[in-house]
């Protein structure tokens, strides 16, 4: 007989899906469960909920101490998703916190940012952790980092929003620039974005953004569109299923608090900078990002940035090592990549939306940069994703 498993999680958040996903694929490559999908997350408000079935386990992404009680007492193994302390007894999955910190600072590093901050939540453990890897590994190679960390009341409420608005924008002014900020998660990203038109700063010109979760929407709604670190969701699915099979076959859970390590950054436009002092080169670089993908050529970059075009030739292989052409090149080819990659657009359409005429020069185009045809790479990409 199959066991009967109860899923607790709350699908209007992508990382949910996700999750999902990874138990699936458990379930389907060991014995098969018959599943519920408490897809509203009802036991997290009402724990009766638990005892209206005879559940041989549950998977919860919004663990409570009264669903823990609940199962302890009805003799019912629990797998916890959630990202807070652990309960005694209670296995354990959530992100590496510490590494997703150290993850955001060696994005910026790598563009070469002198200035940093942080921006969370100081009543969450989770963005305090993810705080302090991001401030250790700044420190570790001799940086320091400023943090507003503001309590979070567990909803958010217009009046909230607008005083974060408030309060971040008064910070954000007083920051150095060019400063690249990690916010604690891409929600909060919202809000600094948000915070920063009200301050009248540019993003990611004076405000290098990153996020945490790659809530793929949300990130794509956001105006520039957000960079985010993704979090390896399927994996934390995968290890529960896994766990849980283990515990219902009257065996030992293991390790009963695993950290996940998250994916990689996904690069978009908030970050899509360096840090460059010279003004003539940053000009040139927002005029690249903003128009790269309607067609933009290098004639029009030289007069945005009022410099000749040979003095911004040199400036460019100087500051960026690479000429204007090739900066222009980048960044559509990163607009291609992303849109092969996250929709199902034909290429006609990915070619309009990119700044290319033809369709055949797109494809020799990324072939030369990529060593890859377009259709070669959303094939990989996809495969990789699963």
């Amino acid at each position: 007989m199959k066991p009967k498993i109860l899923l607790v999680f709350l699908m209007r958040f992508e990382e949910a899906t996700r999750t999902l996903h990874g138990i699936v694929q458990h379930e389907r490559s060991h014995r098969q469960w018959s599943t519920f999908l408490d897809d509203e997350a009802r036991t997290e408000r009402d724990p009766g909920f638990l005892r209206g079935e005879k559940w041989q386990g549950v998977i919860s992404r919004h663990t409570t101490p009264a669903l823990v009680k609940s199962c302890a007492q009805l003799g019912i193994p629990l797998v916890d998703l959630n990202d807070t302390p652990p309960f005694p007894g209670v296995p354990k999955i959530r992100p590496n916190n510490t590494a997703i910190g150290h993850l955001g600072a060696e994005h910026f590093l790598e563009r070469g940012f002198r200035h940093f901050a942080y921006c969370g939540f100081s009543n969450e453990a989770w963005s305090c952790e993810r705080r302090d890897g991001f401030v250790e590994a700044l420190r570790l190679t001799g940086h320091t980092c400023d943090v507003l960390d503001l309590p979070y009341p567990g909803v958010i409420t217009p009046d909230w929003d607008a005083e974060q608005t408030r309060l971040i924008a008064a910070w954000l002014t007083g920051l150095p620039k060019p400063v690249a900020i990690m916010a604690c998660v891409d929600v909060r990203a919202f809000q600094v974005i948000t915070a920063a038109q009200h301050a009248n700063l540019l993003v990611p010109e004076e405000i290098a953004l990153l996020g945490v979760n790659n809530d793929v929407m949300r990130c794509e709604l956001s105006y520039p569109s957000l960079s985010s670190i993704a979090l390896n969701s399927h994996q934390s699915g995968y290890h529960a299923a896994e766990v849980l099979d283990r515990m219902l076959r009257r065996e030992k859970p293991g390790a009963m608090d695993v950290r996940v390590d998250p994916l990689g950054v996904v690069a978009r436009l908030s970050t899509d900078i360096l840090a460059v002092g010279d003004k003539n080169v940053a000009a040139a670089l927002s005029f690249i990002r903003e128009r790269a993908c309607k067609g933009v050529s290098v004639d029009e970059v030289v007069t945005h940035a009022a410099a000749s075009r040979s003095q911004l030739e040199k400036k460019f292989r100087r500051f960026i090592g690479r000429s204007p052409q090739a900066e222009i090149r980048r960044v559509q080819l990163a607009r291609i990549k992303e849109l092969l990659t996250e929709t199902d657009l034909p290429l006609k359409s990915i070619a309009s939306m990119t700044g290319f005429e033809h369709i055949e020069y797109l494809s020799v185009v990324f072939k030369r940069m990529t060593g890859e045809s377009p259709g070669q790479y959303r094939k990989h990409t996809r495969s990789a994703q699963k």
